[in-house]
């Protein structure tokens, strides 16, 4: 059960960098960008609380 865990907080968190690299490559102004940034790491640390079992 453990090395499951692991490999679900691993891949969350390989996502979500991929996610923030991808959002940085769009065409957004600065504003928008950082928005979409904000809510890919909230999510991102919501996925990570629930593989933790926090929620």
């Amino acid at each position: 059960m453990g090395a499951s865990v692991l490999i679900g907080i691993l891949i969350t968190f390989l996502v979500v960098i991929l996610v923030l690299y991808l959002v940085q490559r769009l065409p957004l102004d600065g504003r928008t960008r950082q928005i979409a940034q904000i809510v890919v790491i909230i999510i991102g640390v919501i996925s990570l609380l629930r593989y933790l079992a926090v929620f």
